[in-house]
């Protein structure tokens, strides 16, 4: 492959122990004949140009969400994000609103505390059958579209609510993930999960901007959950 076929990123770069500012740095990659996504092109950076060059990835398929990044400006997974979908040079930052450890890893402390907030498992404290707690089809159906979140953060990162008070607000994410369990008809606690959101801020900081929805990687729609907590919540005061 020749030398004019070499893409061109832009990466943020920081090493909090260098004292140093981030800087985004240029990088040069010649792709290999089966690179085709972005964590390809990373891969080959760091294997080829600069080994201290640090990102997170796990499985490459779109599965565990854990090389989210902002990808030329929009959330995104570097491994289901072809080389040839996104403007070159191609520019990656850490995800929005959060700590960055060191280059594009972040830190999801607040992250993983507002997800658990939401008691992200079934709750039944009813005697179990013997083998399982059964669901017809059209119960099971209600759930399409939920639990099929992989906890990437793109959503959450995109949200300015989110970026203001990770403090308070759920988040996105973690709201999408409270709303799968209040409407799981194996779960006895919709009223404490009620309780658990209705709060100006845990889950009325919403302003239904849907940046959520535009950059789950995974196609859910976060806003639309947010709804449906709300509607739960005027329907129970009526």
């Amino acid at each position: 492959m020749s030398a004019a076929s070499a893409i061109e990123m832009k990466i943020y770069r920081y090493d909090p122990d260098s004292g140093r500012d981030p800087v985004m740095e240029r990088i040069r990659v010649q792709p290999g004949h089966h690179d085709k996504m972005v964590l390809d092109l990373l891969m080959r950076a760091k294997a080829e140009v600069d080994d201290s060059l640090s990102f997170r990835r796990s499985c490459r398929e779109g599965v565990c969400g854990s090389d989210g990044m902002n990808i030329n400006g929009k959330n995104r997974l570097a491994c289901v994000t072809g080389i040839d979908e996104v403007d070159h040079p191609i520019v990656l930052r850490p995800l929005p609103g959060l700590p960055v450890v060191r280059d594009l890893i972040v830190d999801f402390t607040m992250f993983w505390k507002q997800y658990h907030s939401i008691r992200p498992y079934l709750v039944n404290d009813t005697i179990a059958p013997e083998r399982e707690r059964l669901q017809s089809p059209q119960e099971r159906d209600v759930l399409n579209g939920l639990y099929e979140c992989i906890l990437c953060a793109c959503c959450s990162t995109a949200c300015p609510s989110y970026w203001w008070n990770p403090d308070k607000f759920v988040g996105p994410a973690g709201l999408l993930q409270a709303y799968r369990f209040m409407v799981d008809t194996r779960d006895t606690a919709l009223a404490e999960r009620l309780d658990n959101v209705d709060d100006a801020y845990r889950l009325f900081r919403c302003r239904t901007i849907m940046n959520c929805t535009d950059v789950c990687p995974k196609q859910l729609n976060p806003a639309a959950a947010i709804g449906r907590i709300r509607s739960l919540l005027v329907r129970r005061t009526i």
